[in-house]
């Protein structure tokens, strides 16, 4: 059907109403030299010709299927089981936004409920949101959960710089111009949690930690939360949820708050997006978390339904007086991870986590023993789960452009980018997609661009 909105008359009639004669008249705060500026558009295109540039332009794209992926920093190339895609693309789940209405949301709420019931399971907390847009937007929001529980009374994060620096990038946009200007913790020595954590005081809302941390390596979670509550702060631990099958939740640790990006729950990592936002937190928290919470309950026939609860007012309509202005959700996503979880199990999540551990140890080992690379030189005593840093002989780029061309291999991602004392190091991924016979062609790579 063809849209048009309104017809000549009944714009003539919205015009008189506001006693507006003409259209072009709504604009006469616009300068008249940007009210319709060039466009320079390419002529109109059948949809053939379109298909055929848009497949010209993916065809451009590197696919991480056929090709030997080890970037991650973030995004992740785990294996999607077949389901999952089968799922999200139903009708009912595909086309679904918010359910504000349960009487017609039913199954949307309750995919929603068992997807914050497996979060807290995971994590080892009491409540789970869902869901946030991603890790970094669920982390800038716990910060703010932080502030808000300290009431304009203390005014420090102390945040670890092993954090991932996107995370850090968006918090500090969070808190541009809140009384919150102070943020701890950004030299390299901080990166020593026993270090950072001498600098909690009175005036710290929250100490921010990430475990595994941006360099894929476990920080030991133990005794942190004594002392932050000793110092009056929560403590915020960020987190990948692949782990978790195999570590210690960061609930049994004593978190206040636990976020993830849970993207590598069934999301294909595409261009970066979308992703997923993972946040749980004590049950002492749950009238401050921002997004929404399904709860359980029953209708008044006594059968079990599902509904939004304990969301204040404020969040979705008295902006000026929300805790946050995040209210919608990435629910398809969110129904993804739960699909995923589902289909896995406690002991298929453990068996995915047993095969990055296994075999990024395994192609370390093998990195390390090429002339001219060391593997975690920053920290070479702390344990790694799927990630590692590779100071290399030459730039990253070149070898990057090197492996990518020369072995058909998507290489690493240059930490120079972000921390300017680790110019020439690569932070490799290696997760169970990664085959043996393709970590020895990385190494093999390596090995022949070094010399």
């Amino acid at each position: 059907m063809t849209y048009i909105p309104h017809t000549v008359r009944e714009r003539a009639e919205m015009l008189a109403a506001i006693g507006v004669e003409r259209l072009e008249e709504l604009f006469a705060d616009v300068p008249p030299d940007v009210r319709f500026p060039r466009l320079d558009l390419p002529a109109p295109c059948s949809e053939l010709e379109i298909e055929r540039e848009m497949r010209a332009l993916a065809a451009r794209n590197a696919a991480l299927d056929p090709a030997a992926c080890f970037l991650g920093a973030g995004t992740y190339h785990h294996y999607r089981p077949a389901v999952v895609d089968y799922v999200l693309q139903r009708g009912e789940f595909y086309s679904a936004y918010t359910p504000y209405q349960p009487e017609v949301s039913q199954g949307e709420l309750q995919a929603m409920f068992e997807y914050q019931s497996m979060v807290c399971r995971l994590t080892g907390m009491e409540v789970s949101n869902s869901s946030h847009y991603d890790g970094a937007t669920a982390l800038a929001e716990a910060v703010l959960l932080a502030l808000n529980v300290a009431q304009g009374r203390r005014h420090k994060i102390l945040l670890s710089p092993a954090v991932h620096p996107q995370y850090r990038a968006v918090i500090r946009t969070y808190l541009r111009g809140t009384h919150a200007a102070v943020i701890a913790g950004e030299e390299p020595a901080d990166a020593e949690l026993d270090h950072l954590a001498s600098q909690l005081d009175g005036e710290t809302a929250a100490f921010v930690v990430q475990s595994p941390n941006f360099f894929g390596q476990c920080e030991p979670l133990d005794g942190l939360a004594a002392a932050a509550h000793a110092a009056g702060a929560l403590l915020i631990v960020v987190t990948d949820p692949i782990s978790l099958g195999l570590f210690k939740p960061p609930g049994a640790c004593g978190a206040d708050v636990v976020v993830a990006d849970g993207q590598a729950l069934g999301l294909p990592p595409s261009f970066g997006g979308p992703h997923l936002g993972i946040f749980a937190a004590r049950s002492a928290h749950v009238r401050r978390l921002s997004g929404h919470l399904v709860g359980e309950t029953v209708d008044a026939d006594g059968r079990r339904g599902y509904v939004l609860t304990l969301a204040t007012r404020e969040q979705h309509i008295r902006r000026a007086k929300a805790t946050s202005n995040i209210c919608t959700n990435s629910a398809l996503a969110a129904l993804g991870a739960a699909v995923y979880l589902a289909t896995m199990g406690r002991h298929g999540l453990k068996h995915v986590a047993e095969l990055c551990f296994h075999k990024s140890h395994y192609a370390a080992a093998e990195i390390a023993k090429l002339d001219g690379f060391a593997v975690n030189p920053q920290a070479p005593a702390k344990p790694f789960f799927k990630e590692f840093v590779v100071r290399l002989p030459r730039a990253v780029a070149e070898v990057n452009a090197r492996l990518w061309e020369e072995f058909g291999l998507i290489g690493g991602y240059d930490l120079g980018h972000d921390y300017p004392h680790l110019s020439d190091h690569m932070l490799v991924a290696v997760t169970e997609i990664n085959t043996r016979a393709a970590i020895d062609g990385l190494v093999a790579g390596l090995r022949r661009i070094a010399q």
